[in-house]
C-alpha cells in the first residue's frame, strides 16, 4: 500500500511502498478513502506536538473509509460498514490498522470527505463550546481564528446553540465565509481594533482561542463579567501569559481544552457529543467547509496550504487517488 511518512521531523513527507498492515485483537482494518489534516499535524513533522511517534511514522490524525476486516473481539463492526475515525497517526495511506474503540459509525448521507473533516473540528468546538463553557442561547460569543479548520466550526455550532457570534479573522474573503456560516458581526485581525469592537458590541460571554499571543490579550481586555475564555492552541506560536488579577476582578474562567485527551481521559464525552453533531448533520443544521482536496501523492502541498493560512475550514486528503 502506498503511505506518506514522516522519515525526520522538519522534512517533508514521504511517499512510501509499505506491506498493508493486518489488524491485531481489538483492531480493524481500513480502507481509507479520505484524510483530514490538521494543525496538529504540522507540530508533529516539528517535533513539538505532545504526542511523539516513532519515526519513520504515516501521519494523519483523522481519516473515513470502509473496514475491510475485524480482529479478534470486535463485535460491534463489521465488514463493509463506513465508519470515520480519530486515530492520532496512520490516516495518510491506503490502507489502516486502528483501534475499534475509535472508529464511529457514519450515516449514508454523510461522504467521505465530510466524514474526514468532521470529528475533530466539530467535535472539538462542541466539547468546548457545551461541555466546557455551557454556552447559552443569547449569550455572546466571540471566536478568534475564525476561518480556520475548528474556528468554523465554532462559528457554526455558536448558532446552532443560539448564541450572538463574533468571527475574527484574516481579510474580507475569509470574513466572507464566516458570514456564510452564521457570523453576526465580522472582525478583521489585520486591521480591525478587536478589543474596541467587541467592547462596543456589549463585550463576550465565551472567547474561543486556537491563535494566542496578541489577540487573546485584546480578547481578555474585552470579557464581560464571569466570561468563560477557552484556549485551544496557540497558532500564533505565542503563548499567552493570563493576568491573574483580570480574572479575579472580572471573576472569569479559563477552561483548558486538549479535546484527544478526553479518549482517555473520559470517553463518553467524545461519544455523546458525536452523537449530538451526527444528528445535527443528518437533520442539516451542519455542514463541513472542505476547502481544498488532493491526492495522496500530494500530502506535502496540502500541509502547506494550512501552513501558509491559505485554506479555509478544512483540508482533506483523498487517500484513493
Amino acid at each position: 500500500m502506498r503511505a506518506m511518512q514522516l522519515i525526520t521531523h522538519g522534512s517533508p513527507l514521504e511517499l512510501r511502498d509499505l506491506p498493508t498492515p493486518a489488524p491485531d485483537a481489538g483492531e480493524v482494518l481500513v480502507r481509507v478513502a479520505t484524510c483530514g489534516l490538521n494543525f496538529g499535524d504540522l507540530l508533529i513533522i516539528k517535533g513539538t506536538y505532545q504526542e511523539k511517534p516513532a519515526l519513520p511514522a504515516t501521519l494523519g490524525m483523522e481519516l473515513a473509509g470502509t473496514v475491510e476486516a475485524v480482529g479478534e473481539g470486535v463485535t460491534h463492526l463489521q465488514p463493509g460498514q463506513r465508519i470515520a475515525a480519530y486515530t492520532g497517526f496512520h490516516g495518510l495511506a491506503e490502507y489502516a490498522a486502528i483501534p475499534a474503540n475509535v472508529c464511529v459509525p457514519i450515516p449514508d448521507a454523510m461522504g467521505f470527505e465530510d466524514a474526514a473533516a468532521f470529528l475533530i473540528t466539530y467535535g472539538t468546538s462542541h466539547v468546548a463550546l457545551d461541555y466546557k463553557a455551557h454556552l447559552r442561547a443569547g449569550e455572546r460569543l466571540l471566536v478568534l481564528g475564525a476561518s480556520g479548520g475548528v474556528g468554523l466550526t465554532a462559528v457554526e455550532l455558536g448558532k446552532v446553540m443560539g448564541a450572538e457570534v463574533i468571527a475574527c479573522a484574516r481579510g474580507p474573503e475569509k470574513l466572507e465565509i464566516c458570514r456564510e456560516m452564521g457570523a453576526d458581526h465580522l472582525i478583521d485581525s489585520e486591521t480591525d481594533d478587536i478589543r474596541e469592537i467587541v467592547k462596543s458590541l456589549g463585550g463576550a460571554d465565551v472567547i474561543y482561542d486556537p491563535i494566542g499571543g496578541d489577540q487573546f490579550t485584546a480578547a481578555l481586555r474585552a470579557c464581560n463579567r464571569e466570561a468563560r475564555i477557552l484556549p485551544l492552541g496557540f497558532a500564533s506560536g505565542d503563548v499567552p501569559q493570563i493576568p491573574a488579577n483580570i480574572l479575579l476582578v472580572k471573576n472569569l474562567s479559563v477552561l483548558g481544552l486538549y479535546w484527544g485527551g478526553y479518549a482517555k481521559l473520559r470517553p463518553q464525552v467524545l461519544t455523546d457529543s458525536f452523537a449530538a453533531l451526527i444528528d445535527w448533520y443528518v437533520q442539516g443544521k451542519i455542514k463541513p467547509h472542505v476547502s481544498n482536496v488532493l491526492p495522496l501523492g500530494q500530502a506535502n502541498d496540502a500541509l502547506a496550504l494550512l501552513r501558509t493560512r491559505q485554506a479555509t475550514g478544512k483540508v482533506v486528503v483523498d487517500c484513493t487517488a
